[in-house]
């Protein structure tokens, strides 16, 4: 499976100030890694146009960003809503670890059995854990992504799991 180049990490969600800074949603792991970026992309009809990095901060579980060529309140307002993306390559990532965006498109295999239940199409976090949306030939189903239910994840192969009964067929 093929893997984007850029992984969305962030929103810009308003102004900051009356100098061009932006208010940054964080979508990576912390704040902290979204702030330690030198640039960031956006897309417009798949292609991906790099802008610099001129200073970001943490502020709460925001990043305030300044960005090259933005200077300006006026411009900063243009860039609101909008989806920013970093370079894979760009974001540190652990031995061993992976990106969400690399479980999308992953088949959901049965870790004992072997049967397939269907395709991981989202992974969705809402505070405590991760939960996994499922396409199945009974429809969508939904999963929490916890060490009860994933019992291994191989990012080139499959996510293996051990659903309850119901869970993932009816």
């Amino acid at each position: 499976m093929a893997r984007s180049l850029y992984l969305e990490c962030g929103k810009i969600i308003n102004t900051h100030g009356v100098k061009g800074a932006v208010k940054v949603e964080n979508r990576c792991d912390t704040p902290k890694v979204l702030s330690s970026l030198k640039r960031i992309y956006f897309e417009k009809n798949g292609a991906y146009s790099e802008k610099k990095v001129i200073h970001a901060s943490v502020f709460k579980e925001f990043v305030i960003m300044e960005l090259e060529g933005v200077c300006d309140f006026d411009s900063a307002l243009l860039l609101k809503n909008t989806l920013i993306y970093a370079s894979r390559e760009d974001i540190p990532l652990a031995e061993g670890a992976y990106f969400l965006a690399d479980l999308e498109g992953l088949p959901v295999v049965d870790f004992e059995s072997g049967k397939n239940y269907g395709a991981l199409r989202e992974v969705i976090n809402r505070g405590a854990s991760d939960i996994y949306v499922i396409d199945t030939p009974d429809g969508e189903r939904m999963m929490p992504a916890v060490a009860e239910f994933v019992k291994k994840i191989d990012i080139e192969t499959a996510v293996y799991v051990s659903p309850i009964p119901g869970m993932l067929e009816d």
